[in-house]
């Protein structure tokens, strides 16, 4: 069997590009405790730090399938970021919070299936009701 690459990175740059196409500020939460994270500490909260990635922010946005890389600046001072692809625990709209979460140990994981005929029977079973049935009115 081979070894699959992650999709993380992948998903990363397509919300970044719908994010773009319809005028939403991607941001990116990062996990500061992963090795290899270059931000500056003072911006960062409870172990994690916002990080706005939109063309207008930053210069030289690199989203690569290992890291993050660009340019930006922080209180008036330009500062050189690199952010592990695994440190990204999310990227979002600023403007609507939609996007991608991710946990700590790994990559986004589907929902169970969805079995209509499984869910309904037992809600059934939970709230006693009987099978429907139709009747004939005239």
């Amino acid at each position: 069997m081979e070894i699959l690459s992650s999709t993380r990175p992948y998903l990363i740059r397509a919300m970044a590009e719908w994010m773009e196409s319809n005028q939403l500020t991607p941001y990116i939460l990062v996990d500061l405790h992963c090795q290899g994270v270059h931000v500056p500490q003072q911006y960062a909260q409870q172990d994690e730090v916002v990080l706005n990635i939109s063309p207008i922010a930053v210069r030289e946005l690199r989203l690569g399938n290992e890291e993050i890389s660009f340019q930006t600046r922080f209180g008036g001072v330009t500062h050189h970021i690199v952010v592990p692809i695994q440190a990204v625990l999310s990227i979002y709209a600023k403007e609507n919070n939609k996007g991608i979460y991710f946990s700590r140990d790994g990559d986004i994981q589907p929902p169970p299936p969805y079995r209509p005929s499984e869910v309904g029977a037992a809600a059934q079973r939970k709230s006693g009701a009987k099978r429907p049935t139709l009747k004939v009115v005239k």
